[in-house]
């Protein structure tokens, strides 16, 4: 049964100031690197946490889940679609055409990467209404020759909206057709903080369709899906009960290597971070071992009173968890913290200095984005809490070894 003085001066010694100057100065030392450890640690995680969910709630939610197609195209998507529609796992499914092409104006030109879309279904599959003015897609749906572009298009051209550009599809591989060109007034620019926006453009599905090899047909569907990662077993399933000639592809082909770079980076970050708590608890032992060399004359006595090895062990082990916990509370509060201004600071700074530290011709996104999460930070907390109950154990087994007579020899 662990007696009750056992935690009363185990919190003395934990609290109290009344060591030596180097013995203080470590304890302080050993506290704070706690403190920044797992402050750091669950600042990263946050970071991390927002860059998943930029790519699962932003980029996944403008770019297909997944997504069916036709070697040639398809011809009755209405039809396919309500197949499609009978299966729980899909919750919404999409026609769409998608081609490649180049915007021109004024000299510059940027290659672009144009879906059509069918505006009044679009949004069941996709959140670009999230990103753009309201009513555009009603604006798009009655405009043929209406077009929306992302932002780094708009600033590669220097363009802007209400202005007319060329639009130039190439003919198909095979196909000796001239070039189709289009002219098309822009009618939104698209500002999702993404790389999308340096290569993204919107059509109307009808007038992108009549610019493909195939009018009056699509090039796919779109599936938005329940569980993105069963996404890849969906569309494997339907290619195989569907007609010769269809075929699919999944966000893990095309976005599953910036998915992959994440969680390894979160990883890696980690691990590099989780050093600095096994850093902070060696100066834990260190403290401890010095505040048992600092107070043997006190050891000695509380054996003299009857103490047992068992309650001087657990004296310094209750020294030594309240330095841990209260590490890494501190720390978890700097954590959560830093993890809610570190937004809106770095993009202040971004503001006061005239320069972007994320461009998202390089990243994911163009800012840094940050997700505080209770289970990331418990386990942060956790794991510093059993390092620091780990690193009490030998100098509070050094401590129960000091023998009353030895101590007492010396100390008066």
């Amino acid at each position: 049964m662990i007696k009750p003085y056992i935690f009363l001066l185990g919190a003395r010694y934990g609290l109290s100031h009344r060591h030596s100057q180097l013995v203080s100065f470590i304890s302080r030392l050993s506290t704070a690197g706690l403190v920044i450890g797992v402050g750091l640690l669950v600042l990263v995680m946050s970071i991390m946490n927002g860059f998943d969910r930029d790519l699962r709630e932003n980029i996944l939610g403008i770019m297909p889940q997944a997504s069916l197609y036709h070697r040639d195209a398809i011809t009755d998507a209405d039809a396919l679609i309500g197949q499609l529609s009978q299966d729980p796992r899909i919750l919404g499914a999409s026609p769409f055409v998608q081609l490649n092409g180049l915007l021109s104006v004024r000299k510059q030109v940027a290659p672009v990467a144009l879906f059509g879309v069918d505006p009044a279904q679009e949004s069941s599959t996709s959140n670009l209404e999230k990103y753009l003015p309201g009513g555009t897609f009603a604006q798009l749906a009655q405009s043929p020759m209406g077009i929306v572009i992302g932002r780094g298009v708009a600033e590669k051209l220097n363009t802007s909206v209400g202005d007319n550009l060329s639009l130039i599809v190439p003919a198909g591989s095979g196909d000796t057709q001239a070039p189709r060109i289009q002219v098309v007034h822009v009618l939104a620019i698209i500002d999702s903080h993404t790389e999308l926006d340096n290569g993204l453009a919107l059509m109307n599905l009808t007038e992108a369709s009549s610019l493909s090899g195939h009018p009056g047909q699509v090039t796919g569907i779109r599936l938005k899906v329940a569980d993105l990662f069963a996404a890849p077993e969906i569309v494997y399933e339907w290619v195989g009960q569907l007609p010769p000639g269809y075929y699919g592809s999944s966000w893990m082909r095309t976005h599953g290597n910036v998915y992959q770079a994440i969680q390894m980076s979160k990883n890696l970050v980690g691990m590099l971070l989780f050093l600095i708590i096994a850093i902070a608890a060696f100066n834990l032992v260190s403290t401890l071992i010095m505040v048992v060399v600092d107070k043997q004359g006190d050891i000695a006595i509380l054996r003299t009173m009857g103490a047992s090895s068992g309650d001087i062990m657990g004296i310094f082990m209750m020294q030594g968890g309240l330095i841990g916990i209260i590490g890494a509370g501190l720390g978890l509060a700097l954590g959560a913290f830093l993890s809610v201004v570190v937004t809106p600071f770095v993009q202040l700074v971004e503001k006061w200095l005239g320069i972007q530290f994320l461009h998202s011709d390089v990243y994911p996104i163009s800012y840094l984005p940050s997700e505080f999460q209770w289970n990331d930070a418990l386990r942060v907390v956790v794991t510093a809490l059993v390092i620091s109950f780990f690193a009490t154990l030998y100098p509070a087994w050094r401590a129960s070894r000091v023998q009353p007579a030895d101590a007492l020899r010396y100390e008066y």
